[in-house]
């Protein structure tokens, strides 16, 4: 029996044009700009009349596994290859997925993606490195980013009462602005 490490071939979070909002790669299978492009291009393509809302949808494109889910204008993507189960690629996207959503509060669309691009950088820089899985835990993820050296950040686990309400009170006055 053949045993080995689970592999990420990329992780990719475009908008809802298919555009590229953060994507990183980690394998050699795209070795050019325009192939990487191209990929994406297909990869939206084929997944954007997809319902893949509430629940994460698996499908084989291009030889490879791919797991996507969407919210707002965001579209998540993680790549697996073919032989690679299906579930350890789905729990690596619902990790990131969840942890993009507790760093920003659950206030998940492209323009607050952009203007917080280092924390979800960090949050994938957390859940693989070098296609190796380090990390599926949300929490574990969310706190370990927004842990940045300042001893005022409280990790998001450790929050207490009163900040968790006054996050929660951001979050309505932000709803209803919108």
């Amino acid at each position: 029996m053949d045993v080995s490490t689970p592999l990420i071939k990329n992780v990719l979070l475009l908008d809802s044009e298919g555009k590229r909002v953060a994507v990183k790669y980690y394998s050699d299978d795209w070795p050019k700009l325009a192939d990487k492009l191209a990929y994406e291009k297909s990869v939206f393509t084929k997944t954007q009349r997809s319902i893949a809302r509430s629940e994460a949808e698996i499908g084989m494109f291009d030889g490879y596994i791919v797991v996507y889910k969407f919210i707002s204008d965001l579209h998540f993507y993680v790549t697996g290859g073919e032989d690679e189960n299906e579930l350890i690629v789905a729990t690596v996207l619902q990790g990131f997925f969840d942890a993009v959503g507790l760093l920003l509060r659950n206030n998940v669309d492209k323009k607050s993606v952009l203007e917080n691009l280092d924390l979800v950088l960090l949050c994938l820089d957390e859940i693989i490195d070098g296609g190796i899985i380090l990390e599926t835990d949300a929490n574990v993820i969310a706190g370990r980013v927004s842990m940045r050296g300042a001893d005022a950040d409280v990790p998001l686990s450790e929050q207490t009462l009163a900040q968790a309400l006054a996050t929660a009170k951001e979050h309505f006055a932000r709803s209803l602005l919108k």
